[in-house]
């Protein structure tokens, strides 16, 4: 089965996420730009990266030149449309961790998650490039 990583660049943090072809999801968080070939690497490593996902807007030309001089050859790299993104990553969250206490009656779109979701727009770029295959 084809592993991919799912990679949301950014300036100063940027989004991982791996993912199976099979969409179970087995890793994702948001890491400093300080670490991130460093954590990229790693799980490349520890889960058998084929593929990697990177999206198309901030600074993603930087990081993808980035990541082919230090990812191996046989690691493709795809680049997907990142469009409305951050805003789908928002509604995602609270699907992922429906909203507690008072939050609840807040309207899902004036809720701002309380973490960066940077982790959940790259998986939804993994999820963006599966439908579109």
């Amino acid at each position: 089965m084809t592993v991919i990583l799912g990679f949301d660049p950014g300036r100063d943090k940027c989004g991982l996420a791996v993912m199976g072809r099979d969409r179970k999801l087995e890793y994702h968080q948001v890491v400093t730009t300080a670490v991130v070939i460093d954590t990229v690497k790693s799980l490349c490593q520890q889960f058998s990266v084929e593929q990697l996902v990177i999206g198309n807007q901030t600074t993603s030309k930087q990081w993808r030149q980035k990541l082919e001089e230090h990812l191996p050859h046989s690691i493709s790299i795809v680049t997907v449309d990142e469009r409305n993104s951050s805003l789908e990553a928002r509604d995602r969250y609270w699907q992922m961790y429906p909203p507690k206490g008072l939050q609840k009656i807040i309207p899902q779109g004036m809720r701002l998650p309380p973490r960066p979701i940077d982790d959940i727009v790259a998986i939804l770029l993994i999820e963006r490039y599966l439908q579109n295959r």
